[in-house]
């Protein structure tokens, strides 16, 4: 019929598509997909920062959407970046627990005696935790979480090996020498916050606190 126009076929492999309200959704898909926004490091590190301090102040169950207001960002982009919020919780932990085993090992004096070791990354893991409240804080929130999945403890536990192999070194002799392991953790760890604590609420005496903090542990597991 004259003035009556006809979709005009247009080949795709084998088939005809003459549809092309169906061709258009097809096109855009894969405009999609091959026009993905860009990702921005600065805008990772800006989720990064706002949901540990989120952890703080509003605790695990915390929506995103109150994480991405506090990084600037909109929710929607939050999720370019994290699928979802146990990614990003797991991703947190993992860069936290690494941030916090790096400052701990960094200058130690390897061929120093055990003890001397070990109390310079005790030195730099209270002050890591001195500088860096909220990632402390929320390090520790993170750690008792369900959200951690176990392949993320798995990954957190590999950048505290060196760390791990000291303290094996440390106790091999003294009375915590047969105690399971993750007991002696515990300890350390428990040793390890309420130092942490009196160096942040009593900063003139923050290094005798950290000394006399090494020196109870010391006499705990050595």
């Amino acid at each position: 019929m004259a003035g009556t126009s006809r979709p005009i076929p247009l080949a795709i492999g084998h088939r005809m598509l003459t549809d092309w309200p169906l061709f258009y959704i097809l096109v855009m898909r894969l405009k999609g997909k091959s026009m993905a926004r860009p990702r921005s490091a600065d805008k990772r590190n800006a989720i990064m920062a706002a949901a540990t301090r989120v952890i703080v102040t509003h605790g695990l169950s915390a929506p995103t959407a109150v994480i991405a207001q506090e990084a600037g960002v909109s929710n929607g982009s939050l999720f370019t970046y994290f699928e979802t919020k146990t990614e990003l919780f797991n991703q947190l932990y993992l860069e936290l627990k690494a941030g916090m085993a790096s400052v701990a090992l960094e200058g130690l004096p390897a061929k120093a005696k055990i003890r001397e070791q070990f109390f310079h990354i005790w030195s730099n893991w209270m002050g890591w935790a001195v500088s860096n409240p909220d990632k402390r804080r929320a390090l520790v929130q993170l750690g008792v979480s369900d959200e951690i999945t176990p392949a993320s403890r798995a990954a957190g536990h590999k950048t505290m090996t060196r760390i791990a192999e000291l303290m094996e070194q440390s106790r091999a002799g003294g009375p915590m020498r047969n105690a399971p392991m993750g007991f002696v953790a515990a300890i350390v760890n428990s040793l390890a916050e309420t130092t942490m604590d009196f160096m942040i609420h009593d900063p003139a005496n923050a290094q005798k606190h950290c000394k006399a903090g090494f020196d109870a542990l010391w006499r705990v597991i050595a």
